[in-house]
């Protein structure tokens, strides 16, 4: 980084000199000498500058990722907002979408867990999109799969009550833990593990992780907030920023 710093204030330099003098090529030995030595002299003098070039080059990285990441946001739309069977929370008529992908053994998922509660409390507009990412393992696999056929056994709400109960839970996953966590929330045991491994299923994690892909989301949580993506973990303070322009923007 400091090393393509320096060769940008010389570009800078070279640029703002005659015209004659950007051509290195058409300079001896002892002039292309000559002007490295004076470049040096005024980095070493002015150290500042090198700093100065990297914010810059730094705030334009910035700014191109975002610009990438909002057409990545705007070209998988259908499929990030509207996907037919991911589950959707918090106001589902709200002026604000947030979608989070998650893996149920990633210990910032589950850090983030209470902040995004906060977040829907405190603000009533927000529609809330969940996205089953499990790719922390076999753990994960299995716990998104009995979430999933949760879901398409016994409904939404049953889905929630599991949700947060696996992100809870910190023992082992295994059929005993899964049918026990069931059994203490009343639903149809027998019925939900019997789905796990429905080929239905298998298709909705394979379309989740394919749109992560699409997005290079490569870790959880990840938050797409209308036409942005959040790689990480965010607290609700900073997230309810984020949200007051968004809707300011609109």
């Amino acid at each position: 980084m400091i090393r393509f710093a320096a060769l940008a204030v010389m570009a800078l330099t070279l640029i703002s000199a005659p015209a004659q003098a950007l051509d290195l090529n058409s300079m001896s030995n002892a002039e292309r000498a000559l002007f490295r030595a004076e470049v040096r002299a005024y980095l070493m003098d002015n150290p500042e500058v090198i700093i100065e070039a990297v914010n810059v080059l730094e705030q334009r990285q910035a700014v191109a990722e975002t610009a990438a990441d909002q057409m990545l946001v705007l070209q998988n739309a259908a499929e990030l907002f509207d996907d037919g069977f991911s589950w959707v929370g918090g106001n589902p008529d709200g002026d604000i979408t947030l979608v989070e992908f998650l893996d149920y053994r990633c210990a910032y998922c589950r850090r983030a867990m209470p902040e995004v509660a906060k977040l829907l409390a405190a603000d009533g507009n927000i529609r809330l999109i969940v996205k089953e990412l499990p790719i922390l393992g076999d753990d994960s696999l299995v716990t998104s799969r009995f979430a999933v056929a949760t879901k398409l056994v016994a409904g939404a709400d049953a889905y929630k009550q599991v949700h947060d109960a696996l992100m809870a839970y910190n023992g082992e996953i295994s059929d005993v833990a899964l049918r026990r966590l069931s059994d203490g929330l009343g639903l149809d045991t027998d019925a939900i593990m019997a789905r796990m491994a429905g080929d239905d299923i298998s298709e909705q994690l394979a379309k989740t992780r394919a749109l992560a892909g699409q997005l290079n989301i490569s870790g959880t949580p990840t938050f797409v907030l209308e036409d942005e993506l959040l790689r990480g973990y965010l607290p609700a303070d900073q997230m309810a920023a984020l949200i007051s322009e968004k809707r300011d923007a609109k």
